[in-house]
């Protein structure tokens, strides 16, 4: 398995336009050597490839949903009439990521 680097943190914080400082960059390497070594102990169990995958940790049953009902929609004049800017029927909101 592949060890994370300080660059590599610091690409992936830019890439999600997150800044980190030094000190929250080396605590995620840390936590992340311990997620590390956490895997390396549960891969290393004798015959855990032979074990079936399991997505839910509880048997998952779903006993009712509610009735599908059609309800009247506002308006659009209405909607468009509580908004600043629009563009026809679509409201227009500011650019917020660079």
């Amino acid at each position: 398995m592949n060890n994370f680097t300080k660059e590599m943190i610091n690409d992936y914080a830019e890439k999600l336009l997150i800044g980190l400082s030094d000190e929250e960059c080396d605590t995620l390497l840390e936590e992340f050597d311990v997620i590390r070594e956490r895997m390396e102990i549960i891969s290393n169990i004798p015959g855990i490839e032979n074990i079936e995958m399991q997505h839910f940790p509880c048997e998952f049953s779903l006993t009712s949903l509610r009735k599908d009902e059609a309800q009247n929609s506002l308006p659009i004049e209405d909607v468009l009439a509580n908004c600043d800017q629009s563009i026809e029927r679509v409201v227009e909101v500011p650019k917020v990521v660079g």
